[in-house]
């Protein structure tokens, strides 16, 4: 497999971001801070792409994607729908034991949330506010293995700084009682550009958590992705001291603001972004490499991301 997307990674990237590859027409997938859903036999992607909401995209093979009735620029969630005017960031989406859809997002640096049958959307706020009155932004859900809820999210505290709190059993309100800090700039690597940790994403293996984030500014060309380990889901949390696990690997720069997700085979894997290319940040790129947990002689597995990404494409 690693060699397969090796294999992909150099035909792509002999042809510059944007450009026609092969016989068709096709374009690297244009999604910032991506999340990937899979769901009844299909993949769907979110990110940060329109002023006025939060697109989607699928796929039945992780490679190749389209929009949804051939729509381009496709909205899963419109502001007319939700709460906020701009900034529509981070999404993530989540199948309810219902059946229905949640999708966490960020807008007007607030964090909220919107439900749907469908997880083409439409994705609608009733009660048209945010989780929370203060500024925020990259709301994350984690499900421990009791069913309790938990949410992270960036707070902005003289700096970009990760928090987390439990929420109630319908997903969407918090218990501020619960609210804790959890980390924020610390580790050398991470004092390039400026005062980051942010897109934080959480997970549980062998009675361990593992919270990965981005830090450095997403404008900088040394964005990238570490990780931090506690034996509880409340902290408190040690950053691996080799960090980052994901920065500038072979012919990308501004790599970050990732998700983890379990393939069709149950196999784990990262979808990240990159800026444009070398020059220009915008409109930023999708990528999607293998991740896992190796075993260590003495202590918990460690997480590692494979550096042999690929780049997915949209069929036009």
């Amino acid at each position: 497999m690693k060699k397969l997307f090796f294999i992909l990674f150099l035909v792509l990237a002999a042809v510059p971001a944007g450009a026609e590859v092969g016989a068709g027409t096709a374009s690297p997938v244009p999604l910032a801070d991506p999340y990937i859903l899979y769901d009844g036999g299909r993949y769907y992607a979110y990110g940060t792409y329109s002023p006025d909401g939060i697109v989607v995209l699928v796929s039945d093979d992780l490679k190749s994607w389209e929009w949804p009735d051939s729509r381009p620029g496709y909205l899963a969630l419109h502001k007319d729908s939700s709460y906020g005017e701009r900034w529509f960031w981070a999404p993530e989406v989540y199948k309810k034991k219902d059946g229905g859809y949640l999708m966490y997002y960020s807008a007007d640096e607030h964090i909220c949330f919107a439900e749907s049958d469908s997880p083409l959307g439409p994705f609608v706020q009733k009660e048209q506010k945010p989780m929370l009155a203060e500024k925020g932004i990259d709301n994350s859900l984690f499900i421990d293995e009791d069913g309790t809820p938990y949410i992270f999210w960036v707070r902005f505290d003289g700096g970009n700084v990760v928090w987390m709190a439990e929420l109630e059993d319908d997903l969407k309100t918090i218990k501020m009682e619960t609210m804790c800090f959890c980390i924020r700039m610390s580790q050398l690597w991470e004092q390039e550009w400026p005062s980051v940790n942010e897109g934080p994403f959480v997970m549980e293996h062998k009675g361990k958590y593992y919270l990965t984030y981005s830090a450095n500014s997403y404008e900088s060309k040394l964005y990238g992705v570490g990780c931090a380990v506690s034996d509880s889901v409340n902290g408190p949390w040690t950053k691996y001291g080799d960090n980052p696990l994901l920065c500038a690997p072979d012919g990308l720069v501004g790599v970050g603001h990732h998700a983890f997700f379990h393939d069709r085979k149950g196999r784990l894997k990262i979808v990240f972004h990159s800026h444009h290319d070398s020059e220009r940040i915008h409109p930023r790129i999708m990528h999607i490499a293998s991740a896992g947990f190796r075993k260590q002689k003495d202590g918990a597995d460690r997480l590692v991301i494979d550096g042999n990404y690929f780049t997915p494409v949209i069929a036009e």
